[in-house]
């Protein structure tokens, strides 16, 4: 899968996958591509440039002298910064490739700073503010969502999150010092749940666009779109679990020795550099748990859609597809 050097052809094909995306490890090789968090430093200028040479290629114009290399770096540029509908540039914190970043210094602090209740709010707000700026920043185009329902998510999400946080702090003061340090997965987890088909709403309602194996556009499904955004919040959860799940074990047994007890000033950017580890392969590998281009057996669509498609198609369609989004 390594890119050859050379001089490409006007017939390259900049879009097609570099990696198979129908198998874990083509898909994780995608990811750790464009969520590398360098990608956060590359200047608006070189990113435009990338743009540029993406829609150059796409239109059947590709500069002479231009390696395969360079061209599927321009690509790797590209979907890390620009939005895969409108093709508009993103906010840097909302962007793929500041996912690890973001995450780990959000993911340090909630698990240093779980004992006291102000403090859990505190952090499960921030968290919360900056979960709904990557949801709104990476929302499908097609299926447009209102500032109002934006803000409905955010106040549900944060409201959820807070509840399941406080609530369970203020249970564990009985329980064994550990099970408190799993507080702040267990508000994360519980968020998500909710943030994420509350963003979307619009696509459980009104359904998502599927098509056949070409792509040729068969009708809208509710049940794709929930399969879709089931799949986005087991992802999400898979990429905090590990995190959130062995390193307040690790700081357990970490801060038993005396010179972790000396160096109290220290836990904190220890946990949020432990927490970049961790993040550092699992956005990657969760973002890669599915296909990004999900199918669903024709048997599986709503009744009235599937008479449809029967009656135009016959038994020409197994399966249909749609994107499921990130």
């Amino acid at each position: 899968a390594s890119p050859a050097q050379g001089k490409m052809t006007p017939a390259f094909d900049i879009d097609a996958p570099r990696w198979d995306q129908g198998t874990f490890l083509g898909r994780l090789r995608h990811f750790l591509a464009v969520t590398d968090p360098r990608l956060v430093l590359v200047p608006d200028a070189e990113l435009e440039r990338a743009k540029a040479l993406v829609q150059g290629c796409r239109a059947g114009l590709v500069p002479p002298g231009s390696s395969q290399e360079q061209l599927c770096y321009a690509k790797t540029l590209y979907d890390s910064a620009f939005h895969p509908d409108s093709g508009e540039r993103m906010n840097v914190l909302g962007r793929i490739s500041f996912q690890v970043p973001g995450g780990m210094a959000l993911t340090g602090c909630m698990l240093q700073f779980y004992r006291t209740v102000p403090a859990v709010v505190f952090w499960q707000w921030v968290n919360q503010s900056f979960n709904a700026i990557v949801n709104y920043t990476n929302r499908n185009a097609a299926s447009p969502i209102s500032l109002t329902q934006i803000a409905v998510a955010y106040v549900t999400a944060t409201g959820t999150a807070l509840a399941t946080a406080v609530g369970l702090n203020l249970y564990t003061k009985r329980a064994p010092p550990l099970v408190a340090r799993w507080v702040p997965f267990a508000a994360v987890a519980a968020a998500n749940c909710v943030n994420i088909p509350i963003m979307r709403q619009q696509e459980i309602i009104h359904g998502i666009t599927v098509t056949d194996e070409n792509g040729n556009e068969l009708g809208r499904s509710r049940r794709a779109a929930a399969k879709g955004i089931t799949q986005v919040v087991v992802s999400r959860i898979t990429m905090a679990a590990p995190g959130m799940i062995i390193l307040p074990i690790i700081m357990e047994r970490l801060e038993r020795f005396p010179f972790m007890k000396r160096i109290r000033v220290l836990h904190a950017p220890l946990q949020v550099l432990l927490s970049g580890g961790f993040l550092l392969f699992m956005v990657p590998a969760a973002c890669a748990l599915f296909p990004q281009r999900c199918s669903l057996a024709l048997a599986d669509l709503e009744p009235e859609l599937r008479a449809t498609i029967t009656a135009e198609h016959r038994d020409q369609v197994p399966y249909v597809y749609f994107n499921k989004g990130l």
